[in-house]
């Protein structure tokens, strides 16, 4: 049954289709959020975790469902500020029909929780100015596809929500190859380039037809999209539901997977601009095959486009930062690690659903069902080989560097008291 942090759960994903914007962003105004109504539940309702950030004292018969509708109403508004009028109707939605009493003590314990959080924020090093990162013009450098300029190249500088830094989970070159130019000539890199050639084209004639669902099933690039962070917050809420979990397991489960998928943007944009990789997406590397030095690499007679599109402009697309590593193979890797450690067992059978807008208006609606957290994020990652936008190396690596920040993440926050 749903409760006050599933249906604000479900004020997010509102949020983040009408505002938006890059996955870390998306994925830092989640964990403030969620970790706020996490400290206020815990303030109010007995558990045996610690809090994230503080400890409210509560007076007696405060509401939960007041303290965490301010918690949320407060973060929320602070990371989206051009969303007010959505969250203030959702705030006065969740508090009707509570005794001003009731009401009064929730809100003081959640108004707190949200100040401490905000306070923890502030000065945390995002920025807006996205003009820090100069396109490389060599063989393997990333540079612009026309879907805009680098987005988020300072992301790796915000401060982490519980690993130390960015780049303590820094995943190896793709390889182990210590220089682009020895990389661009392997083997390897010739048969990763040459996988997406085949199968991730718009005109593939390889690719079958649940490879493609496939890709456009984990896609939710665009735009009016619940993002990548979006699709695993609902995955989460789909398995607590299952699961029958009450309010406070629900605000400890729904804040671990917000801090993982938090510090999970950081590294993987670490990795993407804070080394000499700095990786081309395929349509570079297959439309500039002709100038890496790899024989084993050709440059098609005619421009290749990745399936990645958008269904309003029709136009084909790679998101607009560097490929190594995959955001989307690190953020699922986090969250299957969580998700893994908080139910004791990866053998869990659910039914996930899309927002990408190729697939989320279909007849029937278009659902894949996993029978392990594991399996969901492996082929969370391998879909974006099929959608053209990333190399095999892209997405295994950015496994294992969100698998590690998901285990770290799990074993450093909202711990067990006394343990």
């Amino acid at each position: 049954m749903a409760d006050a942090v599933t249906q604000w759960n479900d004020v997010l994903l509102k949020i983040i289709k009408a505002e938006g914007g890059a996955p870390g962003p998306i994925a830092r105004a989640g964990a403030m959020m969620h970790c706020a109504m996490y400290d206020a539940v815990i303030s109010i309702r007995p558990s045996t975790h610690r809090p994230y950030l503080i400890s409210v004292p509560a007076e007696p018969g405060a509401s939960v469902r007041s303290a965490i509708a301010h918690a949320a109403h407060d973060t929320l508004v602070n990371a989206f500020s051009g969303q007010t009028a959505i969250i203030t109707a959702a705030r006065t939605a969740a508090l009707a029909g509570i005794s001003p009493g009731p009401r009064a003590g929730g809100e003081a314990v959640g108004k707190a929780a949200a100040r401490a959080m905000i306070a923890a924020r502030t000065n945390d090093g995002v920025v807006v100015d996205e003009s820090t990162h100069t396109p490389g013009t060599m063989p393997g450098d990333w540079r612009p596809t026309g879907s805009g300029n680098a987005v988020g190249p300072y992301w790796s500088d915000v401060k982490p929500f519980v690993i130390e830094h960015g780049n303590d989970f820094r995943p190896p070159r793709p390889g182990g190859y210590a220089t682009k130019a020895d990389m661009l000539q392997s083997s390897e890199y010739a048969a990763q380039v040459n996988e997406v050639m085949c199968y991730g084209g718009k005109d593939s004639t390889e690719r079958t037809a649940e490879q493609e669902e496939n890709a456009l099933f984990w896609a939710n690039d665009l735009n009016g999209s619940y993002k990548p962070p979006g699709q695993l917050y609902e995955m989460t809420k789909i398995v607590a539901l299952q699961k029958g979990l009450g309010i406070v397991e629900n605000a400890r489960l729904f804040a671990l997977v917000a801090l993982a998928l938090a510090d999970a943007s950081i590294v993987a944009w670490d990795a993407k601009y804070e080394t000499s990789l700095d990786l081309w997406r395929p349509e570079s590397a297959v439309n500039l095959a002709d100038t890496d030095g790899n024989p084993a690499t050709i440059k098609p007679p005619t421009i290749w486009e990745p399936l990645s599109s958008n269904p309003e402009t029709k136009k084909h697309f790679s998101p607009p930062f560097p490929a190594y590593v995959s955001g989307h193979a690190t953020f699922g890797a986090a969250h299957a690690a969580v998700m893994r450690r908080y139910f004791g067992t990866d053998n869990v059978t659910f039914t996930a659903h899309t927002d990408d807008p190729s697939l989320k208006n279909a007849t029937p609606p278009v659902t894949r069902t996993f029978n392990s957290f594991t399996e969901a994020a492996l082929e969370n990652g391998r879909s974006r080989v099929y959608l053209g936008v990333h190399f095999q190396w892209d997405a295994d690596h950015g496994f294992h560097s969100g698998n590690a920040v998901g285990e770290h993440v799990y074993d450093h926050a909202l711990t067990p008291v006394g343990a």
